[in-house]
């Protein structure tokens, strides 16, 4: 388990080369998300310090992209497609499947942190819906079932 203290060293340690140069937030934001699969809110904190804004601003420059997240990620990312074709073709019927094996909703991680469950809008695979992606394994013509089968391979 990561102490408080550790995890404010590592992201001080990611983001510590932009310092006395012209910080830009968004490339500090990644890096971070790239190094911890997240943005915890010290890393907003020390962001928004080293570029000499605060938290806040840090936070609403986040929350205005769709690729941050703020909750440590599974081991496993499962995502499902909700576009047009997907849902057409039966993704919502997979989704409550995948949240009833889980015990989640879309947006959460398990209690062993072993799997992540989101919804996206589309992969562009709109020939392969309904499209299943766990990590970067993409899965098409998914069913609720087939979905299960799939899980497996990750347990």
């Amino acid at each position: 388990m990561v102490t408080q203290t550790d995890l404010q060293k590592q992201i001080h340690d990611i983001i510590a080369p932009l310092k006395g140069r012209q910080i830009v937030l968004i490339p500090a934001l990644q890096a971070v998300q790239e190094k911890l699969g997240f943005v915890p809110r010290e890393a907003m904190e020390e962001i928004g310090e080293l570029a000499g804004v605060s938290a806040n601003t840090v936070y609403g420059v986040a929350s205005f992209y769709a690729q941050f997240r703020y909750v440590k990620p599974g081991e496993h990312m499962v995502k499902i497609c909700l576009g047009t074709a997907c849902h057409v073709c039966g993704a919502v019927t997979i989704v409550d499947s995948l949240e009833r094996e889980l015990h989640i909703k879309e947006g959460e991680t398990t209690k062993d942190d072993k799997f992540s469950l989101e919804t996206v809008r589309c992969f562009g695979s709109c020939a392969l819906a309904p499209v299943v992606v766990v990590d970067d394994e993409v899965y098409g013509n998914v069913t609720a079932p087939k979905a299960l089968e799939i899980l497996k391979k990750y347990k």
